[in-house]
């Protein structure tokens, strides 16, 4: 099939369409439109803050300019106490309702969806660090979509540093104010771009100038990295480019040279739809996969059932005003947009704990014997 990171309009924005004109927001504070997210599976309460991250040694490849990153991080904290961090920005939050036209409160994003962290809280105590996975979201979508993956793993002993790659989200709020998307058709450019934030990302993290002030509790020795779409593409050519970073998943992306072309040796997993939508270069690259590897179709999915985006458009009653029942499909399948927030959550825990912290996880040996809807695909027998 010919092939972009998009499946669908839908896809190029948070939850936009093509832009409709600008509504009036709902008299109804944000409040009477709660959506709670999925709460965090693990023993450790979790702490999240943001960081405003400059690389003045790189100029940015779509505008010029010193390349910036916004970036969440989730961990474990040292107590369930504190005020719950918000979750779209109030900017990015009335951005997205005025864009679509929705009778909606201008903040219902900002307040209207609770999310479970606390904000700046301490970390917990570790003598030997929590690893550290970093997440990179899909063309248009900003980083705040991944928080119900990220508090679960940060509530089992993970740091999370989800990253907001400038210029390729929308919209993203940074300090000087909002910015949005600028589409490009170089995909593979895109994703050396990612891999190289992510490897300024690490010096920032876990290098001799952090710009996090509690650091010291990232094992820099363990790194995975998890991305949807384009950043799934991101995270195979990270892993290829980045010493550091140890495994990855790719959540639905597609694969481009250099590493379609030179392979790796480190563990990938292929968290792929359900719906037969094999992505660009996937066929290719498998054989050339020399270190641990699995291929997952997850039945009845869509593209984005890794991320919060249908969920909270569900709930808060916005899926057939938003998507057509075609569009729709794309997106989420029909598993249940929280079943699949939920798998991948379940089988991204599995991973990361086995790769970074040597975890027995039987899930991975027959992921379909626990959750009949993680297929494992063999090439071989197709």
């Amino acid at each position: 099939m010919p092939h972009a990171p998009l499946l669908s309009t839908a896809l190029a924005g948070v939850l936009l369409l093509p832009l409709a004109a600008p509504g009036t927001a709902a008299a109804a504070p944000a409040a009477a439109f709660r959506v709670l997210l999925p709460a965090p599976t693990g023993e450790h309460p979790v702490g999240t803050t943001d960081l405003h991250l400059v690389d003045g040694t790189r100029e940015d490849v779509w505008a010029g300019g010193p390349r910036e990153l916004m970036v969440t991080l989730w961990y474990p904290a040292r107590a369930d106490a504190g005020r719950r961090a918000p979750y779209l920005t109030g900017a990015e939050s009335e951005f997205i309702v005025r864009a679509n036209g929705l009778d909606l409160p201008p903040d219902v994003l900002h307040r209207g969806v609770r999310a479970h962290a606390r904000l700046d809280v301490p970390p917990a105590r570790t003598r030997e660090g929590f690893p550290l996975v970093v997440l990179s979201p899909g063309a248009g979508h900003n980083r705040t979509w991944f928080t119900s993956l990220a508090e679960d793993l940060a509530s089992h002993g993970f740091v999370v540093a989800a990253v907001d790659h400038a210029h390729e989200a929308s919209p993203v709020e940074f300090p000087d104010g909002l910015r949005h998307q600028e589409y490009t058709p170089d995909w593979a450019l895109g994703a050396a771009n990612r891999a190289e934030d992510v490897s300024f990302l690490l010096d920032r993290l876990t290098g001799a100038d952090p710009a996090w002030r509690w650091s010291r509790v990232i094992d820099a020795s363990r790194v995975g990295m998890a991305g949807h779409s384009w950043g799934g593409t991101a995270t195979a050519e990270t892993l290829r480019a980045e010493e550091r970073v140890d495994a990855g998943i790719n959540l639905d992306g597609p694969y481009y040279p250099p590493v379609l072309e030179e392979g790796l040796d480190k563990p990938l997993a292929l968290v792929q739809n359900g719906q037969g939508r094999e992505w660009h270069g996937t066929a290719e690259l498998w054989p050339r996969l020399e270190g641990w590897r699995q291929w997952i179709r997850l039945r009845g999915s869509g593209h984005s059932n890794g991320i919060d985006q249908g969920l909270v458009t569900e709930r808060l009653g916005l899926a057939e005003e938003l998507y057509s029942p075609e569009q729709w499909r794309d997106l989420y399948g029909d598993v249940g947009v929280e079943r699949g927030l939920e798998l991948v959550r379940v089988y991204g825990l599995a991973f990361f704990d086995h790769h970074l912290r040597g975890g027995d996880q039987p899930l991975l040996e027959d992921p379909e014997g626990f959750h009949p809807e993680l297929v494992v695909v063999d090439p071989g027998a197709e």
